[in-house]
């Protein structure tokens, strides 16, 4: 098998953090300053695959945080039926993508600069077209990411949203909570031994369900991903709430379910989910800051250090990551080469 880049990249992820903390605050700053002086109201993303995920992360920060009316894009309104969203002035336009490369992205982002709304990326190669096109560029800064399998840019688009979030308001405690996010996940990345050796149990797992709420539901969106792209297990991820409108129906005895729990306004829900599925015999798999949920599920991914819920979802995604990468050793899969899948993937 190749040398493992996947897991150099997951380990990368304080140090991207750390850097883009440091490093991307002035773009970040400029973009903000540019959204208070237009006096946006409304955020429309495109965005695809992990990317796609992060822009579901933004839909619950700026509508929570700043009332930002925020949807995301169908791409293929133009690029398949040569259509235009009729945009306002107070819209911000935002894509969002690790190689800034992918030409129906690049189109919505275009066309709106057309329009003369405002524009924005956030990108990780500030050499691509994406970034050729928009307005406003923040440069992630995640380094090069080789891997198939996107981890630090992910964590860096949140990050990114998350200083666009506190800069928009200027809120110092908010400011300063973010600068606790890189030494949080690398006590999460700690996790990686714990994890190694109890990939094995779950060798032969075929089916999965990846359930959050709030903050937390594109952690669930992305975890499934990983799951599906490097371990081939089909696997699901949605809210709590539209789980038990109907997929409920699936669990039985020793159904696998992940939960993503951490602490604040989704945790009570998140809770009684648990005991609910617990109930029913389902085998928990839980990512949470809880001490007493993680030893209570069948597997418990205790995060050793709580962060505001906001900020959450940067660090729970990480023993995601960890679990795909070593279930993926388990089952002989090389990580750095899932099965019909390229590093790019130009969509029209």
């Amino acid at each position: 098998m190749s040398q493992d880049r996947l897991i150099s990249e997951i380990r990368e992820q304080p140090s991207v953090l750390d850097g883009l903390l440091r490093s991307g605050r002035s773009a970040v700053q400029a973009l903000a300053e540019e959204v208070l002086r237009r006096q946006i109201a409304h955020v429309v993303i495109v965005a695809r695959g992990t990317s796609d995920h992060s822009a579901t992360y933004a839909k619950y920060q700026l509508g929570i945080a700043h009332g930002l009316s925020v949807s995301l894009a169908a791409p293929s309104i133009t690029t398949l039926y040569d259509a235009s969203l009729r945009l306002t002035p107070d819209t911000l336009v935002l894509g969002i993508s690790q190689s800034g490369m992918s030409p129906d992205i690049v189109a919505v982002v275009a066309e709106a600069r057309k329009q003369g709304v405002l524009t924005a990326a956030l990108v990780n190669s500030t050499e691509s077209r994406l970034a050729g096109v928009a307005e406003w560029v923040v440069p992630l800064g995640a380094g090069p990411e080789q891997s198939v399998a996107a981890t630090k840019s992910y964590t860096a688009q949140l990050m990114a949203l998350a200083m666009l979030s506190a800069l928009l308001d200027q809120d110092s405690d908010r400011l300063a909570q973010l600068a606790a996010v890189p030494e949080a996940v690398r006590r999460a990345l700690d996790l990686e031994e714990g994890i190694a050796r109890r990939a094995e149990r779950y060798r032969y797992m075929e089916h999965c369900a990846v359930i959050s709420r709030g903050y937390n539901y594109p952690t669930a969106l992305e975890i499934a991903l990983k799951l599906k792209e490097l371990t081939y297990t089909a696997t699901t991820a949605y809210s709590a709430a539209d789980f038990l409108h109907g997929p409920v129906a699936v669990v039985r005895e020793g159904y696998p379910i992940a939960v993503v729990a951490c602490q604040g306004r989704a945790w009570r829900s998140l809770q009684a989910f648990f005991g609910a599925m617990h109930e029913r015999g389902a085998e928990l798999i839980t990512i949470t800051d809880d001490e007493q949920l993680a030893q209570e599920s069948a597997f418990g991914l205790f995060l050793p250090q709580t962060l505001p819920e906001w900020l959450s979802p940067i660090v729970a995604v990480i023993p995601g990551q960890l679990l795909a990468y070593h279930l993926a050793r388990a089952r002989g899969i090389d990580p750095e080469k899932p099965r019909g899948l390229a590093k790019v993937t130009e969509t029209r």
